[in-house]
């Protein structure tokens, strides 16, 4: 039997977690753009904004020197997001990114960037920047190998209700020297962790290709091809991978642009999306159509984000951006009372700890629900649908020993809160 003390160090800081994810939708969206990660090594600048290029970058990673001509990016930009209007220009920030960072602070999204100096955790209440802290973790081409420690935080992140955004580039794109590439980045995060064995279902391909292909296959309703910045009609990949998706360890994940010539399916996808746990995905196999063309003048910068693929670049980025921070275009966005009664709904758990029933409920109506339990691992150990639970009202059910993440959801909102069963 666990100790007390521990059980409850365990619950103050899952509970911590849990209030920050239950209140994303009522407040400030927070996008967090990783540069811990070797992102401005080579002729990459995928950065939103840096005021110094004093960074060198090796095959360990940055590093501070007099010499250095690499952008070093901080975590707030300047000047500051307040004064972004409509009008703004992307040249408002300097980085190769910084057009999108400046279409998300033009949606209401704060955006940061956690520096090459940062850490990646999940449940670390020191850092200020743990990704308890926000909804969307954009990462851009990592050139630098994930610990197991930080695929532990990310894949909890988007376990427990956070969304990620893994953009890979092609087969051989090692910038900084150290024998690893994007694509082999991100499938080592998919095979060697120790939560789950490709818990997306995604594998990034290992190969290298230039297209550009309109073989979309997505229904009217899809967030991401027709999305609220408008509708997708093509891609272009300038030295760029695919993806291999697997349904039957992820059933969510879907394909939704594809090479050319091939039939819609499982292989040779260019954009993908889905949802683990509580939370969301989405993964392109191209950093080209993220770059605007301006950034550090040392690198080699092309305007993939606005001119490559008549501008459609902006438009799925973005849709995908607003997608992962849960305002998704098939529901309403109305501000009336009952939408944002929604917005705030609570799930409460009692007791908690348990010693093996576990009660459940919502300070709001909630139709159509699907109550969902997993233990640590992400396995799934209990599924029920709640065809209304009302306001108030009870579930009950039982669990062995263990740490549980209850989850309560459907088409509006999405509640999840830890239980511990002594």
């Amino acid at each position: 039997m666990h100790s007390r003390p521990g059980i409850y160090k365990f619950l103050l800081s899952a509970l911590l977690l849990t209030t920050t994810a239950s209140l994303t939708n009522a407040q400030t969206v927070r996008v967090l753009f990783d540069a811990t990660k070797a992102e401005m090594a080579g002729n990459a600048d995928w950065v939103i904004d840096y005021d110094q290029t004093t960074l060198g970058v090796g095959s360990s990673g940055a590093y501070l020197t007099s010499s250095g001509h690499q952008s070093n990016p901080q975590q707030i930009p300047t000047p500051p997001q307040s004064g972004i209007t409509a009008s703004t220009a992307e040249t408002y920030w300097s980085g190769a990114l910084s057009a999108w960072a400046v279409d998300c602070a033009k949606k209401g999204y704060e955006v940061e960037t956690l520096p090459w100096n940062g850490q990646i955790t999940y449940g670390n209440t020191s850092n200020a920047q743990d990704l308890s802290n926000y909804k969307v973790y954009i990462v851009d081409e990592p050139n630098l190998v994930f610990s197991s420690a930080e695929k532990t935080a990310m894949i909890q992140f988007v376990q427990n209700g956070g969304s990620l955004f893994m953009i890979s580039d092609h087969n051989g794109s090692d910038r900084n020297g150290d024998g690893w590439d994007s694509p082999h980045i991100w499938n080592d995060l998919f095979s060697n962790n120790t939560i789950s064995v490709n818990p997306f279902g995604i594998t990034f391909d290992l190969v290298d290709f230039s297209q550009t292909t309109s073989n979309i296959s997505a229904a009217a309703s899809d967030s991401i091809i027709h999305g609220p910045m408008g509708n997708v009609a093509e891609v272009q990949w300038s030295d760029g991978t695919t993806m291999t998706l697997n349904p039957t360890i992820n059933p969510s994940v879907k394909g939704v642009i594809f090479k050319t010539g091939t039939t819609p399916g499982n292989t040779n996808v260019m954009v993908a999306y889905g949802r683990y746990g509580a939370g969301k995905i989405a993964a392109i196999g191209d950093s080209s159509p993220t770059d605007d063309g301006t950034g550090n003048p040392t690198c080699s910068l092309y305007n993939g984000y606005y001119s490559d693929a008549s501008g459609n670049h902006q438009l799925l980025l973005m849709n995908i951006t607003i997608w992962l921070a849960g305002k998704d275009s098939s529901v309403s966005t109305s501000t009336s009372v009952s939408s944002v009664a929604m917005e705030r709904t609570q799930l409460s758990i009692f007791p908690n700890p348990s010693t093996g029933t576990v009660n459940l409920s919502a300070d709001n109506d909630l139709a159509n629900a699907v109550l969902s339990v997993c233990d640590v691992t992400g396995a799934e150990v209990l599924h029920r649908a709640l065809p209304q639970l009302t306001k108030n009202g009870q579930v009950s059910f039982s669990l062995n020993k263990g740490y549980y993440f209850v989850k309560v959801s459907n088409d509006q909102v999405v509640l999840v809160t830890p239980v511990v069963v002594y």
